[in-house]
């Protein structure tokens, strides 16, 4: 009777120790290795963030929901809300599309300020969507979460990346921006600002690193960075660490003029 050969798997192709404990190191390092190197084969040498809320429909899709709620369906106020909300869908589409055809503008030979999301519905669909109304590449950062799936169709295919781990991806957010745009959001939105703002704060970033604010009065009633300055827990200077507007025109206006001015010569990755 002929023995059979056995042939060990190699540990790279070890799905089993692969997904282990022991392994989670590689895992950790696969999303920093992966994503650097499809950002290097795309050229993409930095971005602009926008951040925002999940839940915050197109005017299209309020509209269309409102009429549901009115004609019998029920939910009438929250549909009212969700149209009014829908304002910063558009805004977040038509900022991203002017920023997405001002920075193809530049040097043809590189990939300058592109437009960069977590990749989901709402507001980061509007960001990657008004990206690729400009025909510009676009980033999508998501993460694996137990929620229903989502689907974002204009995230550039070669750039959607999905996270597992949070802080990578936040990683990621980081290293590349040169500027962040937040629109109204919940937990996951204050999460992501407050981490850069820590990192600002301390200068554990050394970069510039303009932020806007895009809703001051959703940003007034949710933070209220002047209590913190009465209470002395923050400095009277960080509150403009923030730059604070309601118009499409002035969030573009002082975010290109931050680029040019800290930005345009320094290109490439950095914190």
């Amino acid at each position: 009777m002929t023995e059979r050969k056995r042939h060990p798997v190699k540990a790279y192709r070890n799905q089993a120790f692969l997904n282990s404990r022991d392994a989670r190191a590689l895992r950790i390092l696969s999303e920093y290795l992966e994503p650097k190197s499809r950002f290097e084969a795309h050229r993409v040498d930095d971005t602009i963030v926008f951040m925002g809320s999940a839940r915050i429909k197109s005017r299209e899709q309020a509209e269309a929901a409102l009429r549901k709620a009115e004609s019998g369906g029920g939910g009438v106020e929250g549909a009212r809300t969700a149209l009014a909300m829908a304002a910063y869908y558009e805004a977040a589409r038509e900022l991203a599309f002017r920023l997405t055809q001002w920075s193809k503008d530049l040097d043809p030979k590189t990939r300058r300020f592109v437009v960069c999301t977590g990749g989901g519905p709402g507001i980061m669909e509007a960001a990657n969507r008004g990206a690729a109304d400009a025909r510009g590449l676009n980033v999508g950062l998501t993460i694996s979460i137990p929620v229903e799936e989502f689907d974002n169709p204009y995230v550039t295919r070669e750039l959607a990346f999905h996270f597992h781990y949070f802080f990578m991806r936040k990683f990621w957010f980081a290293y590349l921006a040169k500027a962040v745009i937040v629109f109204p959001g919940g937990f996951g939105t204050l999460d992501e600002l407050f981490e850069l703002l820590t990192l600002t704060q301390t200068r554990k970033m050394t970069k510039p690193m303009p932020i806007v604010l895009f809703g001051t009065e959703y940003w007034r009633q949710v933070i209220d960075f002047d209590a913190l300055v009465r209470h002395g827990t923050i400095n009277a200077p960080d509150v403009d660490l923030v730059h604070r507007t309601d118009s499409v025109d002035d969030a573009y206006n002082w975010v290109i003029g931050q680029l040019a001015e800290h930005a345009l010569g320094q290109p490439g990755a950095t914190l």
